[in-house]
């Protein structure tokens, strides 16, 4: 029996989906812990693309999918990647499972989203607008509504009296806006009609998943974002609103950190942001060019251009202690082919000129000191023989891991699931 998870540790966008594809070749589910549809993870199979938002990607290997309480759901959204699934003959019924504890993404939400950004004007986080935030605003205030509500027909009827006067006031007087008010029977009407659909995945995941881990099944744990977008340990306040690292698999999932036997940490070869926030390493110039154009830097939620820089040795060595990390899974390496010199962060230089090896509380002002290395300048997407890489790529790795202090697991050459060279394979699933 295993349990691992998979945590991105720099500002998401790492390549997770990629990696919970290839590992779920092995497991017996996957279970999606935090976060709602403003992630995206991009998977590739043959010549098929297909981007999760809510749904485990673990469903693309027809492995049990499991969305935890930790997530939050905009059941509309869900049902359509439903839909996109069971056109592509995957049963999902068969599938997917949906916690009844998981908070519910409501229309108010996605209001008060966007009309938060934009009273914001130039001081906005840069949020995806799909209600992520004000969803876990209502969960911490005990104020939201769960999948469960759902299943009581008549609960779920005076839950929505109650929270859409109460709404509704804050549209009018709060956010000053002269949208029309939500109407409690629409919106119940068309979460009558949502439940229709989702009635037969919705069950205590809870149980499920200790059940699982009791009958000695391997499990993956999916997360969503990177470690510098968690509420607590990231670049705040350009976060998300939960906890994105693996500690929160537990509470997010609902399983003993006892059970735990392995954290793999999924890293770019370099570092991408995308929305506001400091980024130390980011490049304004012709490399950040090549590696936004190289790489695809675009985001797979929202389409925006990624924010590219060279790799930040002191991000994610944070990240391997905040996370507990036991193995890395190095992404996107083909994308440093045409470099001759590439540049790894080792330091900061702060504004009063001190030099800093860790990373500090803010990373405002500061400036990196670099350490610079030969590139390998040549093709090396789609190896999948360790003996082929070049020897500049195995320096730059080895360099890697000597920075962070954690060990290279996986090498990833392309964006397909088989454009990888996986080192000890059974390391994980032991």
């Amino acid at each position: 029996m295993a349990c691992v998870i998979i945590v991105g540790t720099q500002w998401g966008d790492e390549g997770k989906g990629k990696i919970v594809d290839l590992l779920t070749e092995r497991a017996d589910a996957v279970v999606r812990y935090q976060g709602g549809n403003n992630a995206g993870h991009t998977v590739m199979f043959g010549n098929k693309t297909f981007v999760t938002h809510l749904v485990p990607s673990g469903i693309l290997r027809k492995t049990t999918s499991i969305l935890g309480n930790g997530v939050v759901i905009d059941l509309a959204e869900l049902i359509k990647e439903i839909d996109v699934l069971e056109q592509m003959d995957i049963a999902v019924e068969n599938y997917l499972r949906i916690s009844d504890r998981a908070q519910l993404v409501m229309p108010w939400h996605k209001t008060f989203d966007r009309l938060g950004e934009e009273q914001k004007g130039t001081k906005k986080i840069g949020t995806t607008g799909r209600g992520i935030g004000p969803a876990y605003e209502d969960k911490i205030g005990r104020s939201g509504i769960r999948v469960g509500d759902l299943l009581d027909p008549e609960h779920f009827r005076t839950l929505l009296e109650e929270i859409v006067d109460k709404k509704n006031q804050q549209l009018e007087h709060y956010y000053k806006s002269d949208e029309p008010p939500f109407s409690t029977e629409l919106i119940f009407s068309e979460f009558a009609n949502h439940l229709k659909k989702l009635e037969p995945y919705i069950c205590d995941s809870v149980m499920l998943l200790n059940q699982l881990v009791e009958q000695g099944k391997n499990i993956l744990f999916e997360g969503a974002q990177g470690t510098f977008l968690d509420v607590d340990h990231g670049t705040y306040p350009f976060v998300t609103s939960s906890n994105t690292l693996a500690g929160g698999a537990c509470a997010g999932a609902g399983i003993g950190p006892t059970r735990i036997t392995d954290v793999l940490g999924i890293v770019k070869a370099y570092t991408t942001r995308v929305g506001s926030g400091p980024f130390p390493t980011e490049l304004f110039d012709k490399d950040g060019e090549l590696l936004q154009s190289e790489g695809n830097e675009f985001g797979a939620t929202t389409g925006r251009p990624r924010r590219c820089g060279w790799f930040d040795a002191l991000l994610v060595r944070q990240a391997v202690r905040l996370n507990g990390v036991t193995g890395m899974a190095v992404m996107k390496l083909d994308v440093l082919d045409n470099f001759e010199t590439l540049k790894i962060a080792v330091g900061y230089r702060l504004a009063n000129g001190e030099l800093r090896e860790n990373l500090p509380r803010s990373l405002e002002s500061v400036t990196p000191v670099y350490e610079e290395m030969p590139g390998w300048n040549r093709k090396t997407a789609g190896i999948t023989d360790y003996e082929q890489l070049p020897p500049e790529m195995l320096a730059y790795l080895d360099r890697l891991s000597e920075l962070v202090g954690a060990p290279v697991s996986i090498i990833s050459t392309g964006p397909k699931r088989e454009e990888s060279i996986v080192l000890n394979p059974d390391q994980l699933w032991r």
